[in-house]
């Protein structure tokens, strides 16, 4: 099973847990890239849902796509919206429709996509003047209060692990995104926006949002849940909540003229 594929194993708390996107987000996909009533809307990796429902509230058609079969019957339970038809495929397999698409959008999910299929097959996709809209959540340095607690939960269950970087920072301004898209020839400058908010965890919901965070599934199964345990204590025997800051960051650019 590949590392992209692990979601699909915990479908229903992936649906539960997994945040949605700022309003703010959808109003500049709005603005930068034409999304607008009239706009059909290509999705990569839906996930279950997180954002089908604001694309579709927005948009006349969107085909939500991910290869996780499971997923997509969270999704479909999500978004009961006759304009959303659900597929289950990965982006490379897809067959998509050319130059039919007004967005293609893609939801934490960009990275799993071979850069050197994804690019050509969304330029390829969208209509002249089409926009690709790739976006993430990051989550930020863990607060200070938690950090010793944290910090030895880890060395304990997966000593070396502490400290790095978290997978998502690939969405950061300091990430490779900005920069793909532009290698790729296909897409004029990505514009930049960024959405700082704050998630307030309790110990239950933090330790079933981990579940759901694939670079975990690399640890033995016990000292994964050893993990989840420890760090869901820490929350507990510090008032029982913990306000973790986070940022979502958006780039959109542009289908560049053939």
């Amino acid at each position: 099973m590949e590392q992209r594929d692990t979601f699909d194993a915990v479908a229903e708390i992936y649906a539960e847990v997994r945040p949605g996107y700022p309003r703010a987000l959808f109003d500049d996909l709005a603005a930068l890239a034409g999304l607008s009533p009239d706009a059909a809307v290509l999705e990569v990796g839906c996930g279950a849902g997180q954002a089908t429902g604001d694309l579709a509230a927005r948009a006349r058609r969107v085909v939500a796509l991910d290869p996780g079969p499971q997923l997509i019957v969270q999704a479909r339970a999500k978004v009961a919206a006759a304009n959303a038809e659900f597929v289950v495929s990965t982006f490379e397999a897809l067959q998509a429709e050319p130059e039919a698409f007004d967005l293609v959008a893609s939801a934490q999910a960009w990275h799993w996509v071979d850069p050197a299929v994804g690019f050509a097959k969304a330029a390829q996709a969208l209509k002249l003047g089409g926009a690709l809209a790739i976006f993430g959540h990051v989550p930020m340095p863990t607060p200070a209060g938690f950090v010793p607690a944290f910090e030895r939960a880890f060395q304990r269950h997966a000593p070396g692990a502490w400290g790095h970087p978290p997978s998502q920072a690939w969405y950061l301004p300091a990430g490779p995104v900005a920069g793909i898209i532009q290698a790729s020839g296909l897409f004029g400058p990505a514009i930049h926006r960024a959405y700082p908010w704050t998630w307030r965890l309790d110990p239950e919901t933090y330790k079933r949002y981990l579940r759901t965070e694939s670079g975990f599934n690399v640890l033995p199964e016990g000292a994964r849940f050893a993990l989840f345990d420890e760090l869901a204590q820490a929350i507990a025997d510090h008032g029982g909540v913990m306000d973790a800051p986070w940022e979502t960051h958006l780039y959109v650019a542009r289908k560049s003229p053939a």
